[in-house]
């Protein structure tokens, strides 16, 4: 089983940037997907930016294009979310998660789909931003 723990949420302003940070243990030699999903109150947990293990290659929500990038260390781990020009919108609690799943899974079914196939999931870090 895969562990992920969160850290770096935080109150920001508006326009302000943030950093977040998923260390993740157990991770598996094979295919999978690993990235951040956010839930806002009142909504349903979104997908936000993965990354295809095998090849690097990144997903991300329409949302966050431009402002959003992962990126992670040389064993996988930890993993970032780094955030910039951060709006009111973004406030939501962010979650690391996992998922053992083929390669071209997000190219075939979409972020959405791979948000409700994902396995292992963190206990979630708070961003508030905020004036």
């Amino acid at each position: 089983q895969v562990q992920l723990v969160e850290s770096g949420g935080g109150l920001v302003e508006p326009g302000g940037s943030l950093s977040l940070s998923c260390a993740a243990s157990g991770l598996p030699p094979d295919s999978y997907y690993i990235g951040w999903f956010r839930q806002a109150p009142g909504k349903e947990r979104e997908g936000v930016i993965v990354i295809q293990h095998n090849d690097g290659k990144t997903y991300y929500s329409d949302s966050v294009a431009g402002r959003f990038t992962i990126s992670r260390g040389n064993a996988g781990t930890p993993v970032y979310l780094h955030m910039e020009s951060l709006k009111p919108e973004d406030t939501a609690v962010y979650y690391c998660s996992f998922g053992a799943i083929r390669m071209g899974y997000v190219d075939d079914f979409g972020l959405e789909a791979l948000r409700k196939a994902m396995t292992d999931w963190g206990k979630g870090t708070r961003v508030t931003v905020s004036s």
